[in-house]
């Protein structure tokens, strides 16, 4: 049947991913995990044998190279700061203080293009391949629109430091810094949906080698800008955001010009204005899940200046930071994979896939999390030396060394889930729970243990480890229990459609 020329268009976000009118509802199956695990001819132990061989070889294909992008990322930032401390120790202050602002908008970012996950994973495991390219684009104007107004707030950072009551001279070299970090904002809104556009299509080794090269570019241009130069702090965050736009670039150039994408970039369309709301608001899910991840150990920081040794407080969980950071990276290139692997084998309709994918991800990453503990605990009277020489400093770190090694296994478990949470489109149920957890059982148990029974330091690294506990248990159990049939049918059954005066009606309902 023909569809006149004023018919409505549905929202893609509200399209159903296989055509409703075929007679069998299920895509064609993957050759390969699906038909071994579902294969009734072998026992439960070689399908499960057969399974891992598949699984591990596409997991570590997908996490590696992630782990490569993450760690790049955050080594930009780092190179930048150390430049930074070889001007001067209020050089050194003003970037880590611009850096921090930066992290709001960064992980407001970043959170935001994770939602591209769930949409082009699910449509390229549906082979509905032409709508990754709308929904990447979609993706970035909405980004870009939401970077406007982060723009004009980071624009006036200079009062809105001297309010908060950091040092005059700190917040006028702050804000300088910040104004050259302005652009990179609109970068944040194209390189992340690029990625995650590369990522929900199993292509993530591309992106580790444009980051690495820019990682090196940024190194060389920016001690060109500062010893040859003489450019400065303005210098180093005008250059910091030129690397992050060469990526940008050399990303686009990659989608766009490379036939491997033929079927998936088809090139700009109207259609990416249209369901602009309806991202928004499955955007914001996401922006929310993982912002408020991102912020807890920040607030946490900030709460050991309030203890009776500040110094000595902000010293030691600062060094537990940057090592629980380090290992986090491993754990979040598995978030990545396993959101992958989940959205594609639910949008191909492989439920047992998912499941596969989903344990064996949280399996695998948790073994290397134990690892990395039992390398920490043996390191523990040594470990601190990498950032100071100060004794205190050191047996304040190494004391806190068996709970941090706690947090690395729980990093090892959170974020996979995390991942399949983003694969399934569960954001919104996570942001609550990530309320619920870290806000309302981790700070509050982190400030009476800190302050109340005066465990400093101890006491608000406890409330963290219970806050994220929690927070895994939830999350742990809520994967366990999940019907993954049930998931899968959700994708074919959420969306109803009624043909009626040439228009498109939805009527919708979703668990969880």
């Amino acid at each position: 049947m023909g569809v006149s020329s004023d018919t409505v268009e549905k929202s893609d976000l509200q399209r159903p991913l296989v055509d409703p009118t075929n007679s069998d509802p299920k895509p064609p199956k993957d050759v390969g995990l699906e038909s071994v695990l579902t294969d009734s001819s072998l026992s439960c132990r070689r399908r499960v044998y057969l399974g891992a061989c598949i699984e591990l070889k596409v997991l570590f294909r997908l996490a590696l190279p992630a782990i490569l992008v993450y760690l790049v990322n955050s080594g930009m930032s780092i190179s930048a700061r150390i430049f930074s401390g070889h001007l001067g120790g209020q050089e050194l202050a003003a970037a880590s203080l611009g850096n921090s602002c930066f992290f709001l908008v960064y992980g407001l970012m970043l959170g935001m293009g994770s939602a591209v996950e769930t949409l082009c994973g699910q449509a390229y495991g549906a082979q509905r391949f032409d709508m990754l390219g709308i929904y990447l684009q979609r993706a970035t104007i909405v980004l870009a629109l939401v970077g406007l107004p982060m723009t004009v707030l980071y624009t006036f950072s200079y009062p809105i430091l001297l309010m908060l009551g950091e040092p005059k001279s700190v917040s006028y070299k702050a804000s300088l810094y910040i104004a050259g970090l302005l652009p990179q904002i609109f970068a944040y809104a194209v390189n992340f949906t690029a990625q995650k556009f590369l990522q929900a299509q199993s292509v993530v080794i591309p992106s580790a080698y444009i980051s690495g090269a820019a990682l090196l570019l940024q190194i060389l241009l920016t001690w060109f800008a500062v010893n040859v130069m003489g450019m400065g702090l303005i210098g180093i965050a005008c250059v910091l955001t030129v690397s992050w736009w060469v990526m940008v670039v050399a990303q686009t150039l990659y989608i766009t010009c490379n036939e491997r994408f033929k079927h998936t970039w088809t090139g700009l369309s109207s259609r990416s204005f249209q369901g602009l709301w309806s991202f928004f608001k499955l955007s914001v899910g996401s922006a929310v899940m993982i912002c408020l991840e991102m912020w807890y150990s920040q607030i946490l920081v900030l709460l050991a200046g309030l203890l009776e040794e500040p110094a000595l407080s902000l010293d030691c969980l600062s060094i537990c930071m940057a090592v629980s950071a380090l290992s986090f990276m491993v754990s979040v290139g598995f978030n990545a994979a396993a959101s992958i692997r989940t959205s594609n084998e639910l949008g191909a309709g492989n439920p047992k896939s998912a499941l596969f994918s989903t344990w064996t991800a949280t399996f695998v990453s948790f073994m290397i999390s134990v690892g990395e503990a039992l390398v920490l605990m043996a390191s523990r009277d040594y470990i601190s030396y990498i950032f100071t020489s100060d004794a205190d400093v050191a047996k304040a770190v190494s004391d806190l060394c068996p709970y941090l090694a706690v947090t690395v296994i729980l990093n090892g478990i959170q974020p996979v889930l995390s991942g399949v949470a983003v694969g399934c489109g569960w954001q919104t149920f996570v942001a609550y729970v990530n309320v619920g957890c870290y806000y309302v059982v981790g700070i509050p148990i982190g400030c009476v243990l800190g302050f109340t029974f005066n465990l400093q330091a101890k006491g608000i690294w406890t409330g963290m480890i219970g806050g994220t506990l929690m927070q895994t248990l939830i999350l742990l159990y809520v994967t366990y229990r999940t019907d993954w049939d049930k998931e899968f049918f959700y994708y074919y059954t959420t969306f109803r459609w009624k043909r009626r005066r040439n228009d498109w009606i939805c009527g919708t309902t979703r668990r969880m």
